[in-house]
């Protein structure tokens, strides 16, 4: 086996040395994390509850988007945004719920920045106090490694990859909240191992939930929106912690200079 992987920078690009290749991935990532801290905060001011689905292509996340604001319509206003290489499908499909969608194109771009999604939230508008889902470019290596500004992040592996995607692509699991099995209603037909799939994600991420659904068949689906729904519940329960503690921070400070 040749490794171009096992190196401090974990890739390699013909001519550049690993410590130049660190710097250089060094850079890219803080500045996206600036975006990142930037969304963050703009979420927690409007308690827009923002969530970042990764997975390969057609392991089946726009079809879980789709069913998944079907089951919320009516109850919680609910915006999307699109990352693909090419094309408006996913978002024309999302748009067909009556959920708002943005679409945004990263060309030969692999991944979405944090800054891709603060235009795109700019641009979309989504309601305050809403869900905004956000659904990454399909692929389990790029966009891994660059934080949103998300509440929450969500892998979906669908039984057709295998039980070996969290070993093979670790990235993609490792700061994963929940790992979703998608396509349960083909797992009869298949040569699956739903347990060793388990094992592997255990390896990668211990304290990741696994759920398992299919879109189709809705077998766990319930167990998805009941995740979703204790996740934002909980996230904005930290918000309200945070803001009567500086509540609690602004009455002192008023009372000492009274005082004073």
């Amino acid at each position: 086996m040749i490794d171009y992987g096992t190196g401090p920078a974990r890739a390699h690009v013909p001519g550049l040395s690993q410590s130049r290749m660190i710097e250089i991935e060094r850079g890219i990532l803080a500045k996206n994390d600036e975006f990142a801290e930037t969304n963050r905060a703009r979420f927690a001011e409007s308690c827009l509850f923002a969530v970042n689905l990764l997975s390969s292509p057609g392991a089946g996340k726009t079809t879980l988007l789709v069913e998944t604001l079907k089951a919320l319509s009516g109850k919680i206003a609910a915006a999307v945004i699109e990352g693909d290489q090419q094309t408006s499908n996913d978002a024309d499909r999302i748009r067909a719920t009556g959920a708002p969608a943005i679409q945004i194109n990263t060309g030969k771009g692999c991944h979405l920045d944090a800054q891709m999604v603060g235009r795109g939230v700019d641009a979309l508008k989504p309601k305050a106090g809403g869900l905004l889902l956000i659904e990454n470019v399909g692929n389990l290596v790029c966009p891994a490694g660059f934080d949103l500004g998300e509440a929450q992040r969500v892998t979906l592996v669908s039984v057709t990859e295998g039980e070996d995607k969290p070993l093979k692509y670790p990235d993609a699991f490792t700061f994963a909240d929940l790992v979703l099995v998608t396509k349960t209603d083909l797992a009869p037909h298949l040569d699956f191992d739903l347990e060793l799939l388990k094992r592997n994600i255990a390896r990668i991420n211990p304290s990741a939930e696994v759920v398992c659904l299919s879109s189709k068949s809705r077998e766990g689906f319930d167990a998805w929106l009941a995740w979703l729904a204790k996740a934002r519940a909980d996230w904005i329960e930290d918000l309200a912690r945070e803001a009567e503690a500086r509540a609690a921070q602004l009455r002192r400070s008023l009372t000492q200079g009274l005082s004073a």
